[in-house]
């Protein structure tokens, strides 16, 4: 993943760290609640780890290595999850959850192979979430209008985190652009990827970017995406300005998941065909799993950007190079 080397000039924290504490929670409690209610979802309990040859874990972009370690009770190996984006789509079917309504979750995973900046973090806490959608509901429209929601749910957080602590100013937008990857190419196709989400989210302020994970017109991939989740051409970012760092941050990924044939011709096109004689992929082409949409929403990334702060690590308590540290602590960030 490109490290980030954007940081704040002149940074000063708008809260002492007890206050942050208690701002954490407000905004935790608040955004989850509006989450559940905009969006239809019932928390649900979720796995820290899974099988290893269950297929369940998420392959991210397809290089990051899981944390894996035996279990002598239960025999073979077993991963700490990079996401839950295969087992919510399970649990719904087991679970027996109606078309239009589902579950959400806390996903907490470790992932080794991340490089730590300001805003990305070898901890990871997200809330997961995945719906029940009819199958005529597998469009990009339909997950553009699920990321206009969780757009609303950040900025009825925002409102009771500044009704609670005035010294922080709303800058959250209330209306969302949605853009295709293709469309972001031809607009700036003398940019990079990342370079290219900054200028449009400068101008726009909030942006759903579409279109993750497969080839544009000329050839290049915007960014990765593994091939078994979601659709490539109905999946989507959700992207924020943040002034503090003066670039574009992305809060969210989701999409309309694959259905089986979907799923064969991405494997196909990753080379990863072989991955379909494991449990989970032969659920889904067998028509034991339900049409869904999902994605994962970052915990700390959303409360770094509600609370105004210049460094994941003054939200979340983790491990930091002790490069990272020196410059923070030169910048006047203390890291928990």
């Amino acid at each position: 993943m490109e490290q980030q080397t954007h940081s704040a000039a002149d940074y000063q924290p708008l809260l002492g760290l007890i206050d942050t504490q208690v701002a954490l929670k407000v905004v935790k409690d608040t955004f989850e609640r509006c989450l559940a209610r905009n969006l239809s979802l019932t928390r649900v309990s979720a796995p820290l780890f899974v099988n290893a040859d269950s297929g369940l874990n998420d392959d991210l972009s397809g290089v990051e290595r899981p944390v894996s370690f035996d279990i002598p009770s239960c025999g073979g190996e077993f991963q700490i999850v990079h996401s839950l984006a295969k087992w919510k789509r399970q649990a719904l079917a087991a679970y027996g959850f109606p078309v239009h309504t589902g579950l959400y979750t806390d996903m907490n995973a470790i992932r080794r192979d991340e490089a730590p900046d300001c805003l990305h973090s070898v901890y990871v806490d997200q809330w997961d979430w995945e719906k029940i959608i009819d199958t005529d509901e597998r469009k990009v429209e339909t997950i553009a209008a699920a990321a206009e929601r969780i757009l609303y749910a950040l900025c009825e957080s925002e409102s009771s985190l500044c009704s609670r602590f005035p010294e922080i100013r709303p800058f959250l937008p209330s209306s969302l652009e949605i853009v295709s990857t293709e469309e972001l190419r031809r607009m700036y196709p003398n940019l990079s990827p990342k370079e290219r989400e900054d200028a449009i989210c400068k101008e726009k302020k909030a942006v759903f970017l579409t279109g993750i994970g497969g080839k544009l017109s000329d050839g290049t991939i915007h960014d990765l995406r593994a091939p078994d989740y979601d659709d490539w051409e109905k999946n989507g970012d959700l992207l924020l300005w943040y002034p503090v760092l003066n670039r574009a941050v992305e809060v969210s990924s989701m999409g309309v998941r694959v259905d089986a044939p979907t799923m064969h011709r991405q494997l196909e096109e990753a080379g990863c065909l072989h991955r379909e004689a494991l449990p989970f992929h032969q659920a889904l082409l067998n028509g034991a799993l339900p049409q869904t949409m999902g994605g994962g929403i970052g915990q700390s990334r959303i409360c770094m950007l509600l609370l105004q702060k210049a460094h994941i690590g003054e939200v979340q308590a983790s491990v930091w190079p002790a490069e990272v540290r020196k410059e923070c602590a030169a910048q006047g960030i203390r890291l928990l």
